[in-house]
């Protein structure tokens, strides 16, 4: 697991968010708070970072984000559908400008035929854009899919602001 690149990305993002006067969050299941973590590690985040939110079960991700029980039930908990319900109430709720969600299978057990350990789905918005949204398959122990999930997570919330 590279920390040093979590706290590479977390700083780079800081330096973003805070040239451009936005505030960032994330709602996060699989990665436990690894986002928020990251991103805290930062001196001066207070300055981007507001708010983040754990919402692991179903019910949390219900009530604390307003994911809809149909979306739940139609798609999964591990769906693009979801997270993008998830980084949509995050901005509600935090205030903030961009964010990202996070559902996933880190593993060891818990995976499917149709979504296997190593799925993580993840979805960005950036305030007065349109969703993006990937399914992506890590590899490796539940730690190391958590890595590479926040890895992958920051890197694409910067990429996201510098396109925009």
């Amino acid at each position: 697991m590279n920390f040093n690149k979590l706290e590479f990305l977390s700083a780079e993002l800081g330096e973003l968010l805070f040239e451009r006067k936005l505030f960032f969050t994330s709602a996060e299941s699989c990665t436990g708070g690894w986002v928020g973590q990251s991103v805290t590690g930062v001196p001066g985040s207070s300055r981007w970072y507001g708010a983040g939110f754990i919402t692991y079960s179903n019910i949390a991700k219900m009530n604390i984000l307003g994911v809809q029980k149909e979306t739940l039930n139609n798609f999964g908990a591990v769906s693009e559908e979801v997270v993008k319900e998830m980084v949509r109430g995050a901005l509600n709720k935090s205030g903030a400008q961009i964010g990202v969600a996070i559902s996933g299978i880190a593993g060891p057990s818990g995976g499917s035929e149709e979504r296997p350990i190593g799925t993580v789905c993840i979805a960005w918005l950036l305030e007065g854009k349109e969703i993006v949204s990937s399914t992506e398959h890590f590899s490796g122990n539940r730690n190391e899919v958590r890595c590479a999930t926040v890895e992958c997570a920051l890197y694409n919330s910067i990429r996201l602001i510098k396109e925009n």
